[in-house]
């Protein structure tokens, strides 16, 4: 499975403390590891600060958006 992020939110990803930097690539690496959920559309991830936004295409997961409450 490959990731991709778009420009927004890889800005994001490196704008956010380190705490929470970490959260958001747990959050990644916990939707490549998903074998069974394909979101045809647009599909979330959460963890207990941080979310991301994110598609699959075929074996691509785009990463949307990435936020974080902090």
């Amino acid at each position: 499975m490959r990731v991709e992020l778009i420009q927004r939110a890889a800005d994001v990803l490196f704008d956010v403390p380190e705490e929470t930097h970490g959260e958001i690539i747990t959050l990644i690496d916990a939707i490549t590891e998903d074998t069974v959920t394909r979101a045809p559309d647009l599909a979330a991830a959460f963890g207990a600060w941080c979310w991301l936004v994110y598609t699959v295409h075929g074996d691509v997961i785009e990463v949307l958006d990435v936020g974080c409450a902090r």
